[in-house]
């Protein structure tokens, strides 16, 4: 089954780091882009192979405050 997720990066020493927005706990990092989305995509399979699941996209958000 084909699904579509965001990819949120960001550089880091060199380095693009990257989530997939909708899945908690699927990170990865590559020297470009194109390896780190490739990277994001193994390290979703991993994720989902391990668990034996089909991993679930929705996230939920609530606003906090936190003191400065």
């Amino acid at each position: 089954m084909f699904h579509k997720y965001t990819m949120e990066y960001w550089v880091d020493e060199n380095w693009f780091v990257g989530r997939l927005k909708e899945i908690p706990g699927v990170f990865s990092q590559g020297k470009t882009v194109e390896e780190l989305e490739e990277n994001l995509k193994d390290a979703y399979k991993i994720m989902s192979e391990a668990n034996n699941i089909e991993l679930k996209s929705e996230v939920f958000h609530k606003e906090i405050g936190v003191d400065s």
